[in-house]
C-alpha cells in the first residue's frame, strides 16, 4: 500500500513538472483563454458545423470543447506538453465530445494542418513570426486563421477585435500588417460618413 501510493505521489509529481516546464521549454508558457475571448475568436473566424478546427497549443482543451459544443466543429488540440494532452482529454471525456475532440502530442510546428478549416492559435509575438511561414506553405485557400493575442506581421487581416486583440486572417493572406487594415477601415468609414 505504501509503495503504491509513493509511486502514485512520483506520478503526480511528474505531471505537475512537465505541467508547468514543457510548455516554458518550448518557449510558449501555458496561458488560459477566457471563454468569451475563445466564443469571439471563434465566431471571427465564422466557424461552421462540420468544419474542422485545429488549436495550436491546446493546453487543458477548453477551445477544443468550447468548438464543438458551441459551434458543432471537429476540433483537432496540438500540445507538446504530455500532462496537457491528459487533462485535455479527460476534460473533452467529461464534456462528452470525445466524438468530435482529437488530441495529438507533439510540436505544432512539425504537425501537417492542411485538413483545417480554421487554425486557432494564442501566440507570442515570437511565435507568430515563427508559424507564419508555415501556415501559408500549408494552409489551403479559404482556410480562416484567428490569432489571440498576436498578429501575423506581414500579413493584412481580414478582422480584428480591438478589446481582446483577436486577428482574423484569410489564406491566402493579403500582404500588409494591422496598420494598414486600419487605414483602410477608416478610409472607408470616412467615404461613407462623406455619402451620407
Amino acid at each position: 500500500m505504501q509503495i503504491t501510493l509513493i509511486v502514485l505521489g512520483i506520478i503526480i509529481a511528474l505531471l505537475g513538472l512537465s505541467w508547468i516546464f514543457v510548455p516554458l521549454l518550448s518557449g510558449l508558457p501555458w496561458i488560459p483563454s477566457h471563454r468569451h475571448r475563445t466564443h469571439k475568436a471563434l465566431a471571427l473566424a465564422d466557424l461552421q458545423p462540420g468544419e474542422i478546427l485545429y488549436d495550436l497549443g491546446t493546453g487543458d482543451g477548453r477551445v477544443l470543447i468550447h468548438a464543438c459544443r458551441e459551434f458543432d466543429a471537429i476540433a483537432v488540440g496540438i500540445e507538446i506538453s504530455p500532462a496537457h494532452c491528459v487533462i485535455a482529454w479527460l476534460r473533452a471525456f467529461l464534456a462528452g465530445v470525445l466524438d468530435c475532440v482529437s488530441i495529438k502530442m507533439g510540436n505544432f510546428y512539425k504537425h501537417d494542418l492542411k485538413k483545417a478549416d480554421v487554425v486557432y492559435a494564442y501566440l507570442t509575438p515570437e511565435h507568430a513570426s515563427r508559424i507564419r511561414p508555415r501556415l501559408e506553405m500549408q494552409l489551403r485557400p479559404g482556410t480562416r486563421v484567428v490569432t489571440i493575442s498576436a498578429d501575423l506581421d506581414g500579413w493584412e487581416p481580414v478582422g480584428f477585435d480591438s478589446e481582446d486583440l483577436i486577428f482574423l486572417y484569410h489564406i491566402p493572406p493579403t500582404p500588409g500588417n494591422l496598420e494598414t487594415f486600419l487605414i483602410k477601415r477608416e478610409t472607408s468609414s470616412q467615404d461613407k460618413t462623406s455619402v451620407n
